[in-house]
């Protein structure tokens, strides 16, 4: 079962929604609300399937910058007692991700990015990145994740959903959440 709650860290009210109790925790950041944000089913597989402890995380309904959302991430791992983790989002949610794991790198298992904003955000040293990018997408199209790549070669990698556009995690849910569950070898 779901449980959606709201953190109010620094007057930003912030949804959040909390999935299973596995050993393995990921936390994804999502571009907007959290209701039709794509990810829930995603989420909801991961948890249910493949045994997953999942955070989903939504932007505040004020305008957040990045330095914001991360503090929001920040606040609500805090709130929930989740030391470390894998995080990652789609979009701007990886963006918001990729800030997190450079800012707080002691509490990032590695990333999960689900298709890449060309943003001058470097990848934190040291952990592992899956970088998940669709065919198709002219919003964050596949350069965007092989230029991310080449900055890390020896560390991160691309998994490819074929045919899919922008909203792959809404139109192959199934798809994308069994590519994270095989690259974190669980289940």
């Amino acid at each position: 079962m779901t449980q959606m709650s709201i953190l109010d860290p620094a007057g930003r009210a912030v949804p959040y929604a909390v999935e299973g109790d596995g050993p393995v925790s990921l936390v994804l950041i999502s571009e907007r609300e959290l209701e039709g944000d794509g990810l829930g089913v995603v989420a909801h597989y991961l948890a249910e399937e493949a045994g997953f402890h999942l955070v989903r995380i939504a932007a505040s309904g004020a305008s957040s910058s990045v330095d914001e959302r991360v503090a929001d991430v920040l606040a609500i791992l805090d709130e929930i007692g989740l030391d470390d983790t894998w995080i990652g989002g789609h979009g701007a949610g990886g963006t918001v991700a990729r800030a997190f794991a450079s800012a707080h790198p002691d509490r990032v298992n590695g990333l999960a990015l689900l298709g890449v904003e060309d943003v001058d955000v470097p990848l934190a040293p040291a952990i592992p990145v899956l970088i998940v990018q669709a065919t198709a997408d002219d919003v964050t199209p596949v350069a965007n994740a092989e230029a991310l790549q080449a900055t890390a070669p020896e560390r991160a990698s691309i998994k490819i959903v074929d045919g899919a556009d922008h909203l792959f995690p809404v139109t192959h849910p199934i798809e994308t959440a069994v590519i994270l569950e095989e690259y974190l070898d669980w289940d």
